[in-house]
């Protein structure tokens, strides 16, 4: 068991309920409660990354398989931590441990929890997806996402990252009537310490994200139905 803070829990404004969830080829894609069916939040913001990603998968796979089970893995305990539930370190493989160790000190700064892994969809953008965290960091209302990495982040290099939390931002305030003007990405790497914590205003990522939707749309021809 690992020692903890006790978090506090408020009642979301609205009843959030699970999306059915359906694949084409790589993508993801999400059916609202009104019939529409969404692309995933990840699929979109995370296209122009789509054909590398898919190449290292194809060139590392016991890396790939790696990376994928320590994210889950990583999740899982913030998750238990978050949800004031034991936490056993012992039972995970070193490398999540000490990654979660990492971040520790930073899930500190989280408090009255509004949601965790909830599904979010906006009619506005046409995306839904998983929000990892809505609560309040360092006492302002925040989307919070969380990650594992193998190195240390630029922020250059991390704009889908942006984009998802402004996605997410964006869907809460839609479906809750409660605005966002903060998102924190939390990110632990292998590297060690200091954890890294990328934040920004949603606001100022809005253009760049709906650009990014009107390229996914025209390159798959994707009409909303």
């Amino acid at each position: 068991m690992h020692m903890q803070k006790t978090f506090t829990h408020r009642n979301s404004p609205i009843k959030l309920t699970e999306l059915p969830v359906s694949h084409t080829g790589d993508r993801r894609f999400y059916l609202s409660p009104e019939g529409k069916k969404y692309p995933s939040v990840t699929t979109v913001t995370g296209w122009e990354k789509k054909q590398f990603f898919a190449e290292w998968r194809a060139n590392n796979p016991k890396e790939s398989k790696r990376v994928l089970h320590r994210g889950n893995c990583l999740h899982k305990l913030i998750e238990h931590y978050l949800n004031n539930e034991n936490v056993e370190l012992s039972a995970e493989s070193p490398v999540v441990a000490s990654l979660f160790v990492q971040m520790k000190e930073t899930l500190d700064n989280i408090d009255n929890i509004s949601a965790l892994e909830v599904p979010l969809w906006s009619n506005t953008l046409g995306l839904a997806g998983r929000v990892d965290c809505v609560a309040e960091y360092n006492g302002k209302l925040s989307v919070i996402d969380f990650k594992g990495s193998t190195r240390r982040k630029r922020k250059q290099n991390i704009e889908n990252y942006m984009l998802q939390a402004t996605a997410y931002s964006i869907m809460w305030h839609e479906r809750t009537g409660q605005p966002i003007d903060e998102f924190h990405i939390i990110i632990s790497s292998e590297q060690g310490l200091p954890c890294e914590v990328f934040s920004g205003n949603p606001m100022h990522y809005v253009p760049r994200l709906f650009e990014v939707i009107q390229q996914y749309n025209k390159e798959y021809q994707y009409i909303v139905t």
